[in-house]
């Protein structure tokens, strides 16, 4: 295993900002850092609001990916979901667009601003542009407390819903709703994501009965290895998602994938086709609704033509620098 030093990551780094197709989660521009090192690249994304307790797991992701390399893969490929942002009903077959020969769809609800109109209205354009025989599945990234979250999956079960992601923001709601559903007669399980991803302790989700199955990133959870190692533990179905990454960054999430014993759901590892642009020549995305396991290389060219500003690339280069004091970064352990 190849270790590298807060020097080898500064003297590589690269910073892109790339323009959304359509605003995800507020982005409407993907600004990332990519790393190279001995295995290949790596990329450095968190979320700008995340602070470096958080944040250092993602750099402990790209440090694994340059310097370490991945587990041996079980499949050569991954099927994969269409994303669907919280557009307008009318916009939906226009997203669908971007993911062709996929047969699931992840579709964004409770968007703040909107209601739960807008996002039945949203998932029954899915269901009407995609068929009966799509699975389609829904994520509230923890914006509904428990009745709401009832209420609304109620109103959804119409449209066959393959299962709701992070209905609920804590542990203890999900495992609540959970209950509540089972005693309604809902049939829709429930995926644990946040709850996961940005959790302490990821194991209360199985303690507490919390969900049927686990949305695992292997960014957030500090690479493919630490993430294979939380699925066996958890003993939950996974399903791999990503992050608004570039194809570099994209790879690690098929990498994990492909490296599971056991998938059996399409994966959100489609969402580059929500950029508007990309680091790689040949961009990761779905051929026929799937995905190849392969490696990534940063194109110079488009990391230039994609390079932030001067200014930007300084912010993150302190952001590494605050990251690396981590645990689990940059004594070694990574």
């Amino acid at each position: 295993m190849t270790e590298p030093s807060l020097d080898d990551l500064l003297a590589t780094l690269r910073v892109v900002s790339i323009p959304m197709r359509v605003t995800f989660r507020g982005v409407t521009e993907r600004e990332v850092a990519l790393v190279e090192g001995p295995a290949g690249w790596g990329e450095f994304g968190p979320f700008l609001e995340y602070a470096p307790p958080e944040a250092s797991r993602w750099l402990a992701a790209a440090v694994e990916a340059a310097w370490q390399g991945w587990p041996a893969p079980v499949r050569d490929s991954v099927s994969v979901n269409a994303t669907v942002p919280a557009v307008s009903p009318d916009a939906v077959p226009g997203v669908l667009q971007r993911f062709p020969g996929t047969t699931t769809a992840k579709v964004k609800v409770a968007e703040r601003g909107q209601t739960p109109d807008d996002d039945v209205c949203r998932v029954a354009a899915v269901r009407d542009a995609m068929g009966p025989h799509a699975r389609v599945r829904i994520d509230a990234n923890g914006a509904w407390d428990v009745d709401m979250a009832r209420d609304v999956l109620s109103r959804l079960a119409a449209y066959d819903i393959e299962y709701a992601e992070q209905p609920c923001a804590s542990v203890e709601e999900l495992r609540d709703l959970r209950v509540l559903l089972a005693r309604s007669g809902i049939d829709i399980p429930v995926a644990a994501d946040e709850s996961i991803r940005k959790a302490e302790d990821p194991m209360r989700v199985r303690d507490l009965e919390a969900a049927d199955l686990i949305v695992i990133k292997a960014a957030p959870l500090g690479g493919v290895q630490r993430a294979l190692e939380i699925v066996a533990e958890c003993g939950l179905p996974a399903v791999v998602s990503s992050a608004l990454d570039t194809s570099v960054g994209m790879a690690a999430g098929v990498a994990l994938a492909v490296a599971l014993p056991q998938l059996d759901h399409a994966c959100g590892l489609g969402t580059v086709a929500l950029l508007d642009g990309d680091v790689a020549t040949e961009s990761l995305v779905p051929v026929g609704g799937a995905l190849p396991a392969r490696r990534v290389a940063a194109d110079p060219e488009l990391l230039d033509r994609w390079a932030a500003a001067e200014d930007r690339v300084q912010w993150w280069r302190r952001r590494v620098t605050e990251c690396w004091a981590h645990d689990g970064v940059g004594d070694g352990h990574a």
